[in-house]
């Protein structure tokens, strides 16, 4: 099987939070690297993908010189994660939205292509990436919801789900048809939460 035409495909980074682990700044906005960190996560995702979308709430301007549509969250108030995802699906021109946090500089060059498989051979609404972790010697499988492929017609559901207060990413997964694809390398869904992680990274 072959996985789904990237040009199907529409990239959506998620940059739409308050940042308030990182004391409430602009996350995808910090320097990792000479260069923002969403900017390390356009420049990885935009080669898989056929068109580029950025969900921002604050410094529109910033983003817009990227070179690609940016746009804020349709309902007020920094819902959450899922309130970029469905930005992103209201300004989805293609078949399918792949979305990945801003603050995910070595996302997987693959990432793409692996959840398409995932979601085509599994007949699925969504696929999301899964990793291996291990604590204590014990390993336990993670996953990262934001770090998925849905299908572009889910958008009505993820609205009724969202206008009847809906916020968190595991209780609208629950009632979708979802693929869990298995990354072996976790490192690629490494992302940066704190102004300590940024320096730790940094090297």
């Amino acid at each position: 099987m072959t996985g789904i035409d990237k040009q199907l495909i529409t990239g959506l980074i998620l940059a739409g939070g308050r940042g308030t682990r990182m004391g409430q700044v602009d996350k995808g906005l910090q320097s990792f690297r000479g260069a923002p960190m969403a900017l390390h996560a356009l420049m990885r995702l935009s080669p898989q993908v056929g068109e580029m979308i950025i969900n921002a709430n604050q410094n529109l301007a910033v983003y817009e010189s990227f070179g690609t549509q940016v746009w804020p969250d349709q309902i007020d108030g920094y819902a959450g994660p899922l309130a970029g995802v469905q930005t992103g699906l209201v300004h989805c021109e293609t078949p399918y939205l792949l979305t990945v946090p801003c603050d995910s500089p070595f996302l997987p060059t693959d990432l793409a292509e692996r959840l398409s498989l995932g979601l085509l051979s599994n007949d699925a609404d969504l696929a999301v990436a899964v990793t291996t972790e291990y604590e204590d010697g014990i390993a336990r499988r993670q996953s990262h919801p934001v770090f998925s492929l849905m299908k572009a017609s889910l958008l009505d559901d993820l609205t009724t789900f969202l206008m009847q207060g809906g916020r968190k990413v595991d209780a609208w997964f629950q009632h979708l048809r979802i693929a869990e694809v298995v990354f072996e390398d976790n490192t690629g869904f490494r992302n940066i939460n704190t102004l300590q992680e940024l320096r730790q990274f940094e090297t």
